[in-house]
């Protein structure tokens, strides 16, 4: 029954956030609109930034759903932008109502999940420290989400497996080259 009432609280805040921008929406409107009374908001979420977190999470997590690998992780990024522009009116007015940082910590925590994943599957049988292997997923993290801010930002016009295709190139082999530069077994015949 939680989960019932936690997603019709997202339903009632999307369809909201169509007809009015996020901070001049109040809990009242959204007990509302769900039909519930406020306290029963108030036993899911501390507020209204909190269920919008909780469904940026929940979506993120759909979209992600198994594609956590290195063979995977081009339709991983692919999904969590189709994600983003399915939730288009949602994720405009979040990224106008909210703080860019709010928004950057969000997809930091997403992105990084899903590039240590990757990190993790290329390093195997590899002697590399964890803060070397947490680096490196560091460093693809904020480019993704430098990719991501910057396609919100422009209103998201460019089409996102084009966006992906040119990451792609980038990325291809070299976090299994930096884990090679990062290893600690390479040089210890010295």
């Amino acid at each position: 029954m939680s989960q019932t009432t936690k997603r019709a609280l997202e339903a009632s805040l999307k369809n909201l956030l169509l007809k009015k921008p996020l901070d001049k929406i109040t809990i009242n409107d959204i007990a509302e609109d769900c039909g519930i009374n406020r306290m029963t908001f108030y036993y899911h979420f501390r507020d209204i930034y909190d269920l919008v977190e909780w469904s940026c999470a929940e979506d993120a997590a759909k979209a992600l759903e198994g594609k956590k690998t290195y063979d995977t992780w081009q339709q991983g990024f692919l999904r969590i932008f189709e994600a983003v522009l399915d939730n288009k009116p949602f994720i405009m007015n979040v990224y106008h109502s909210v703080s860019r940082e709010q928004v950057e910590i969000y997809l930091y925590k997403l992105t990084y999940n899903l590039m240590l994943g990757v990190v993790e599957e290329k390093a195997v049988g590899m002697a590399v420290r964890e803060e070397d292997k947490r680096f490196i997923a560091d460093f693809y993290k904020f480019a993704f989400v430098g990719l991501m801010l910057d396609w919100i930002k422009k209103d998201m016009r460019e089409d996102p497996q084009v966006i992906i295709d040119r990451l792609a190139i980038l990325v291809h082999g070299n976090i299994s080259s930096a884990l090679d530069g990062y290893r600690t077994d390479k040089n210890t015949s010295k």
